[in-house]
């Protein structure tokens, strides 16, 4: 786990740069960094852990014949079988270090070495010989790479583990992407393969990049995917799906935890990380067990508050537990940092309470294990039972359900129903972009004062409704959600919040193996009228309390609604709606309107609020400051 970063082309002051941009990633790697600068190309790599001990991982591997050299994000999870595979075939190692298995195991297959790794990763492998670099991600993005050419597009390439390294170079220029700003009002994250920087991209999940740096002019990258999550379900009883997902989970769990000695569970008040803090006490020491939980107390209710649930978890378990409790002053203090960790605008109220978590972790362990993945690949979220509840409602004639749907949107006020018949008018293709739908296209276009040309939220989702075109509706969400909403939301918010406390995060639920199990469930086992997850529920249930397996999806709940009509936080966002940064981009009467609705209670405008405000902390911290003293945290 670290950081990676670097250049391609001569450079004057390559080591100076190169040195500076591995400074604003040195919170991925507090321990401590290396720099490699050859031939018209540099780049370098933050440890997250010393180089000394058990643990230890020299900064940069090489080949045998020192030809090849790697440096790499994250962790693999098979590399002692894969090592034992690769020693038999007369590869030496130099280390430990598991990492080590991806440079020999490309040696051996190529780019064909990529679907033999079981685990996490973005990493770079640098050809001396033939002067190419080849680049790439995990299957499911749980490890960030981006990159960019500072000259255009046959320029230097660069790239980074965050965007925020590229400003210590001087060749960059940032300049905002207005086509990210329109499409993240709709998703709530950035969603399009162009970042919210014009001319920085991400590498997508499941690809890698192959670049020549010896051609003039210097060719496009080539990127080519290498997995594609399918949902393929298999004939199956019930208790063949339940056996089948408890296996994957616990041989998941253990292959995370292995090797690890300071570690950690998170646990919220729901069954995914119930259920990996089960197989993590399991198969850790009691002495060393410790889970963490975040939760916020508000003077009308506790629904904000999971940490009694989590407790009486930790106590069945045997896990020592620590709670850290969330003000809503410091909530709001950190908002800025929160901002400039992420690179990009996330709207998502989870990933505050998230870099509080792993602050508190991070006092107390290395390492933490993590629920994140259960939702899409088994099916946990609410909103995929909608196709079974507009079951019988879409056998009447689409023209009748058109008509419906239009008398509904022509009543001045909500009624119970109304957004059924909406909803119930159209195809999952046309009402499902993913678990945020904040602004519609119409909206976010008035809300801008220059609507850029970016496409609508149905252009964006298309390309993947077309791939899963054969799969049922259910189906077709999960299948979505994971290329979309678990990538740009789940995994980065995960990312970069444990990052941003040099906490390594481990999520076992997010696994090439536990996706294998689950993509093999019929739809019903999967989701049902019974509840979601189902088949995951039961297999939960053999290690945990049958309250804790059932109970309903709450993740870690943020009371944004409630804070947002308080006088002292509604006025601290709307001085913000005021400022000259939001009139920059927005028509700063329609802001003032939708935070005014909120605030006397008329509308739950606190999601709309909330999306434009995350923007406008994102931009002050990566475009207002001075480029000196800019990406500093607050």
């Amino acid at each position: 786990m670290g950081g990676i970063c670097g250049f391609a082309g001569y450079e004057a002051n390559a080591g100076e740069y190169l040195s500076a941009m591995l400074d604003k990633l040195s919170h991925r790697g507090p321990a401590g960094s290396g720099a490699y600068t050859g031939e018209g190309i540099s780049f370098g790599l933050r440890a997250l852990f010393s180089s000394g001990g058990k643990n230890a991982r020299p900064l940069f591997i090489y080949s045998e014949n020192k030809n090849l050299i790697l440096a790499a994000d994250g962790a693999i999870y098979n590399s002692k079988e894969l090592k034992a595979s690769l020693t038999d075939k007369g590869h030496v190692f130099s280390g430990e270090d598991g990492a080590e298995v991806i440079l020999h195991l490309y040696e051996e297959h190529g780019a064909g070495a990529l679907n033999q790794l079981r685990g996490v990763f973005a990493f770079v492998i640098y050809d001396t010989e033939n002067k190419t670099l080849f680049c790439a991600r995990d299957p499911f993005g749980v490890k960030p790479f981006y990159y960019t050419f500072l000259d255009g597009d046959a320029g230097r390439f660069m790239f980074g583990s965050e965007i925020k390294c590229f400003y210590a170079h001087p060749g960059f220029e940032p300049r905002l992407n207005e086509q990210a700003l329109s499409a993240y009002l709709s998703f709530q994250y950035s969603v399009l393969p162009e970042t919210f920087f014009k001319g920085v991209f991400t590498l997508p999940p499941a690809h890698y990049l192959i670049l020549c740096l010896n051609d003039e002019p210097r060719p496009a990258p080539q990127i080519t995917r290498y997995f594609t999550p399918v949902f393929s379900p298999a004939e199956m009883t019930l208790e063949q799906a339940v056996d089948c997902a408890d296996s994957a989970v616990r041989d998941s769990v253990a292959k995370h935890i292995a090797g690890r000695e300071s570690i950690g569970a998170f646990l919220s008040g729901g069954v995914d990380s119930g259920y990996v803090a089960a197989c993590y006490a399991d198969s850790t020491p009691a002495a060393g067990r410790k889970a963490f939980t975040v939760a916020f107390k508000t003077a009308k209710n506790n629904k904000f508050d999971e940490s009694a649930y989590a407790s009486a978890l930790c106590g069945q378990l045997g896990i020592e537990h620590h709670v850290k409790y969330i003000t809503p002053r410091e909530f709001f203090e950190h908002l800025p940092s929160v901002q400039y960790y992420m690179d990009e605008p996330l709207a998502d109220p989870a990933t505050v309470a998230l870099y509080f978590l792993c602050g508190e972790a991070a006092g107390h362990v290395k390492t933490a294990l993590s629920g994140e993945g259960a939702d899409e690949f088994f099916g946990g979220y609410n909103i995929y039972r909608e196709p079974l509840d507009l079951q019988r409602y879409m056998k009447l004639p689409l023209r009748f359900r058109r008509f419906l749907a239009w008398l509904a949107k022509k009543l001045p006020f909500n009624i119970k129903g109304k957004n059924f018949l909406i909803r119930g008018a159209k195809t999952v293709e046309q009402r499902f972009i993913g678990n945020a739908f904040i602004f519609t296209k119409k909206e976010a276009d008035a809300l801008l004062k220059n609507p850029a040309a970016a496409p609508a939220p149905p252009e964006i989702t298309s390309p993947y409704y077309k791939q899963a075109a054969y799969n049922d509706d259910i189906t077709k969400m999960q299948y979505l959600d994971i290329h979309l909403w678990m990538v740009g939301d789940i995994m980065l918010n995960a990312d970069k919040m444990s990052m941003a406390h040099s906490l390594e995060l481990r999520v076992p639920l997010t696994d090439r193996e536990v996706f294998r199990a689950a993509s093999r469930m019929p739809t019903q086992y999967r989701v049902n009228r019974k509840g979601t997850k189902y088949a995951f529920r039961l297999a939960a249930a053999r290690h945990l309390p049958e309250a804790d397996a059932a109970r309903k999806k709450l993740g870690f709940p943020v009371p944004i609604r409630v804070w947002l009509r308080e006088k002292r936080y509604a006025g601290l966002v709307r001085l913000m709606f005021k400022s000259e940064t939001a009139d920059i981009f927005f028509n700063t009467d329609m802001l003032k309107k939708l935070l005014n609705a909120h605030v006397s209670g008329k509308r739950d405008n606190s999601r709309k609020i909330w999306t434009v405000y995350m923007f406008l902390l994102w931009y002050e911290q990566y475009f207002i400051k001075p480029r000196g003293a800019d990406c500093e945290a607050s």
